[in-house]
């Protein structure tokens, strides 16, 4: 069964979603990939975890780090979910480049490179937006590119965890 609930944030409606297992999706309203969650396999309610990802929320948009994470259940391609998961350990406040990125996951594989491209999308995929933290990823050139729930949104993001302006120029990459 899919659960699914809304939250009000300082910067618009999200829709959260979650099985028995976890969290399966947080959307900004209206955002790029924003899914039809009507059909009658969704029921709508607080069930436990996503009563956790509004606390976490709550702690989050009132300028804290959150000192817990809510169960997720990420569902993507092997190579989605490689992503998300270094997506994961990148810390409150900081960020890091597409090509970091893909530099790890290059390293990780033995081979000599991996498209920043590439990884792009898979960020540009992830369901769980927020508290996977796709919006710590910028450009090599330090700019702000490439977020579903706009850059107006990330840019908020950022500046609330500290993390903005960043240094350098902010150009398109």
């Amino acid at each position: 069964m899919q659960y699914t609930t809304t939250y009000q944030s300082p910067l618009g409606k999200i829709l959260l979603a979650a099985d028995n297992i976890g969290l399966t999706g947080l959307w900004f309203e209206n955002q790029k990939f924003y899914p039809a969650c009507t059909a009658p396999e969704y029921e709508t309610g607080d069930v436990p975890v996503l009563a956790d990802a509004k606390r976490w929320l709550d702690s989050y948009f009132a300028g804290q780090r959150p000192d817990f994470m809510p169960a997720v259940h990420m569902l993507g391609t092997p190579f989605q979910l490689k992503v998300w998961e270094i997506l994961q350990t990148i810390p409150y406040g900081k960020t890091v480049t597409y090509r970091e990125i893909a530099r790890k996951i290059a390293a990780g594989q033995g081979l000599a490179r991996m498209s920043a491209q590439a990884v792009g999308g898979a960020v540009g995929r992830n369901k769980i937006s927020i508290i996977v933290p796709c919006h710590r990823v910028i450009g090599s050139d330090n700019s702000l590119t490439g977020y579903a729930g706009g850059i107006d949104t990330k840019e908020a993001l950022l500046r609330l965890e500290g993390a903005y302006p960043l240094p350098g120029p902010q150009t398109a990459d």
